[in-house]
């Protein structure tokens, strides 16, 4: 047997259990090796039944006098046993496993590992876990020490999986190869993959268990990143990029046209974009930066550049409301300087001539034609799937690539899932915004709030409110659903004023029709679903009311805030929730204290993990078995050795490395 050898041709196994080892996605002996548990059962060394006291969990072992099944008043089935060490006696007691008698018999050494309580007024253990000893007690696994618990499926047990990895692992494991060079081992103080792989199933101490985690973390996250660099050596390689000639004079001109200046960090991010233009090799970029903090006219810009050098851009947005948003800016800005910008999506069919394109998944179309594209810039890219995004890309000769995304991710998380993209963020807001004021407000201040957005109305304001259903749910009865809060809020609390409904199963011209009636101050609250997230700049709104709050994450909220705030009047975001929980609390009194989009993203990864930071983005994702998203330091270690590994070794020298690297079966974000 060796590492490659499928589950269902291994003895002991046979069909039947590899049909149930499938839904573990098992599928060979390697496959079962690298089955990892993800945590342990510390029974500690076992103890004399003798010294054993009511309510410990405890491990120990001995003959067994007495064994059978009885059969209550109750009509519950027991299996009553009694143990002895030699020195003492003590019971043991199975629910509804009869079959156990078949097991266990009298006269064979038994260990246990449970919890010890009262049953018949006797100090007993209570559905413990149990094994057949045989002469060496020492070499039990499933009754003493640290015992793996591995991910499970229906009929397979972690006791079965810990059996059959125990069978085959000591003829395996000197088929692992090493895959990391010696130095790197040295210089990170890690353990050999072999000494891991045991430590992992098998550990007899904390630290190895620790060792064992770190060094197979490590692993993946190096594999992670060096997946990335190849990435990015494999696009400068294929790819000759369309090299520009700067127009800085026009360039600075249309600057010092615009309404507002631009913050430092805009004109940092522009600079770096326009330096990548200058090269031959296309720029493939990820801009990140905060809502409202300018990303648009940015685009804007750098599409100018384009124009000047004689070629076409594209600007592909998620959302018709979020394309029609960047349609308006990038033309208001654009055209005055023969910047002929049209649009596209399923419900706007483009006729005329263009230099600029803004559009939806449409511009993939084949109606759709470049004569010379030589930028494509994805907004939210996230919500774009590869083969998308893949496919825009395709309506050039190598374009110059800008992707977007106000998704505030950690800087170092960028960089690993990222690491294929060079990173430009904006990280100020422009100037005279004031930070919303963000409130989480009780529901016996409810209509405290409404009142505060009513004054806030007769002063010529407007508000959004959020809901994140359409329609009321039976299991999610606590969260509000947007048509029947319309309809509440119209008829009961705000029956004198005009309210619009907004939610995405609307048709796109009665959508564009109460975004209208909402810019142009005709409706003064706005309901919707989250729809409004992204894509929607109405300045005099002032006031963003989140139902239900606890349905979202900290991004999301963020960005819903980020709705309101986007003149030099203040602005409120009242977060509502009914949820009692301290960890609701606390996440959204983060809301409170952060005003940053990386801030708050750092405090959802301590808090929540990953997931939430990422939202809809998480499919796009590695999903690790042993490493974290949340081990921030060993992110930037393993970086900084993928790189020194790439760059002044090369995989090619590291043979093992590289197949591994090949193997690896991760999801890149692309």
């Amino acid at each position: 047997m060796d590492l490659a050898t499928p589950i269902s041709q291994v003895p002991k196994i046979g069909s039947i259990y590899a049909k149930r080892l499938k839904r573990l996605k098992i599928s060979s002996l390697e496959d079962l090796v690298y089955h990892f548990p993800f945590r342990y059962e510390t029974w500690g060394e076992r103890r004399k039944i003798s010294e054993i006291a009511l309510g410990e969990t405890v491990a120990t072992a001995g003959s067994v006098w007495q064994i059978r099944n009885i059969r209550t008043r109750f009509r519950k089935n027991l299996t009553l046993a009694t143990i002895n060490d030699g020195e003492a006696s003590i019971e043991a007691v199975w629910f509804n496993q009869p079959f156990l008698t078949k097991t266990i018999k009298v006269g064979i050494r038994l260990g246990l590992a449970g919890k010890v309580d009262l049953f018949s007024h006797k100090p007993t253990f209570i559905n413990p876990e149990y094994e057949i000893l045989d002469k060496d007690s020492r070499r039990s696994l499933h009754t003493r020490g640290f015992v793996p618990i591995y991910p499970e499926t229906a009929r397979l047990s972690s006791k079965w999986i810990r059996t059959r990895i125990r069978q085959f692992l000591p003829t395996l494991l000197p088929k692992i190869e090493e895959i990391l060079p010696a130095d790197t081992l040295t210089r990170n103080q890690l353990i050999s993959r072999r000494t891991s792989i045991w430590q992992i199933h098998f550990p007899t101490t904390e630290k190895q268990i620790k060792e064992a985690r770190s060094r197979l973390a490590f692993d993946e996250l190096l594999i992670t990143h060096l997946q990335a660099l190849e990435r990015r050596q494999a696009w400068q390689r294929t790819q000759k990029g369309i090299k520009m000639t700067a127009h800085q004079e026009e360039i600075l001109g249309l600057i010092a046209s615009l309404p507002f200046n631009l913050t430092e960090a805009q004109r940092r991010v522009l600079k770096e974009i326009l330096s990548d233009f200058s090269k031959d090799k296309p720029m493939n970029r990820l801009l990140q930066g905060d809502v409202g903090s300018g990303k648009t006219i940015v685009a804007a810009i750098v599409a100018y550049e384009v124009f000047l050098n004689g070629y076409q851009s594209a600007l592909m947005a998620p959302t018709e409301i979020l394309a029609i948003q960047h349609f308006n800016t990038i033309r208001a800005t654009l055209e005055p300087y023969g910047v002929k910008v049209a649009m596209k999506t399923s419900s706007i069919k483009r006729k005329e001539p263009f230099d600029i394109l803004v559009g939806t998944h449409a511009l993939i179309s084949q109606a759709a034609d470049f004569e010379n594209l030589a930028l494509v810039v994805i907004d939210e890219q996230h919500r774009f799937g590869v083969e998308q995004r893949g496919a825009l890309r395709g309506k050039g000769a190598a374009p110059h690539v800008l992707t977007m995304t106000a998704t505030p991710i950690p800087r170092s998380l960028a960089l690993t899932f990222y690491g294929d993209l060079d990173i430009s963020i904006l990280d100020e807001l422009p100037a005279g915004r004031k930070l919303v004021k963000t409130y989480v407000v009780p529901p016996e201040k409810r209509a405290g709030a409404y009142q505060f957005i009513r004054k806030h109305i007769g002063q010529g304001r407007q508000a959004f409110i959020i809901c994140p259903l359409i329609d009321p749910s039976e299991t999610l009865a606590s969260a509000k659903a947007a048509k029947s809060e319309y309809k509440r809020l119209r008829e009961e609390v705000f029956p004198e004023l005009s309210l619009g409904l907004l939610h995405g199963r609307m048709k796109s011209k009665e959508k564009e029709e109460v975004l209208t009636d909402f810019r142009d101050k005709k409706l003064p609250i706005l309901v919707a679903t989250p729809v409004v997230e992204v894509g929607i700049d109405v300045p005099n709104a002032t006031i963003m009311m989140v139902e239900a709050a606890e349905r979202f994450g900290l991004a999301s909220l963020h960005q819903l805030r980020g709705r309101v705030g986007r003149s030099t009047e203040q602005s409120y975001c009242l977060l509502f929730t009914e949820s009692p929980s301290k960890n609701v609390s606390a996440r959204l009194s983060a809301l409170q204290k952060y005003h940053v989009g990386l801030q708050l993203a750092e405090t959802d990864l301590k808090m929540r993990g990953p997931g939430e930071i990422f939202g809809t983005a998480q499919s796009g994702f590695p999903t690790f078995k042993i490493a974290s998203l949340t081990d921030l330091p060993l992110i930037q270690e393993t970086r900084a050795e993928a790189r020194h590994l790439f760059s002044e070794i090369g995989l090619k020298h590291l043979p093992v490395l590289k197949a591994a690297v090949e193997k690896q079966k991760l999801i890149p974000p692309d």
